[in-house]
C-alpha cells in the first residue's frame, strides 16, 4: 500500500489551516492599525481642546487602549514573520506544536496552553 504524503506545512498545520490563520492575523493588523489611527495624536489646537474636556481617568484609559493596541499588533506582526520565516506554530518554550484550536482562538500565540500557564505563574 501506498501513502501519499502530504505537505502538512509549519508545526503540521495543512495550508488552508495556515491561510485561515495568516487571513486572521492580517485582519487583526489592519483593525490595530486603524485604533491606532484614531488614537494619533490630534492637531495640537484639537489636543488642547480634547485634554480640556476629558477628565483624567478619560485620559489614563484612552494612554492604556493605545498601549494595548500597539502591543497587540507588535504580537500579530512578529507571528506574520513566524508564518514568512517557516517557524509560526510552535511553542517557543517547549517547541511543540500549539494545537490548531488555540491558533483559531489567539492566532499570536507564541506558547502553548501550558507554558504559557506556567509563564503567567513565574510572574
Amino acid at each position: 500500500m501506498h501513502h501519499q504524503l502530504i505537505d502538512t506545512g509549519m508545526a503540521g498545520l495543512a495550508p488552508n489551516e495556515l491561510d485561515a490563520l495568516r487571513e486572521n492575523l492580517e485582519e487583526q493588523r489592519r483593525f490595530r492599525i486603524e485604533q491606532l489611527r484614531e488614537f494619533g495624536e490630534p492637531s495640537p489646537a484639537r489636543a488642547v481642546r480634547l485634554r480640556e474636556q476629558r477628565s483624567a481617568g478619560q485620559q489614563e484609559v484612552h494612554l492604556r487602549l493605545a498601549a494595548t493596541a500597539r502591543m497587540v499588533l507588535a504580537d500579530v506582526e512578529a507571528a506574520l514573520e513566524r508564518m514568512d520565516r517557516g517557524r509560526y506554530g510552535n511553542c517557543h518554550r517547549c517547541a511543540r506544536p500549539i494545537p490548531l484550536d488555540r491558533l483559531e482562538i489567539v492566532p499570536q500565540a507564541r506558547y502553548c496552553v501550558r507554558c504559557h500557564q506556567a509563564r503567567e505563574a513565574e510572574r
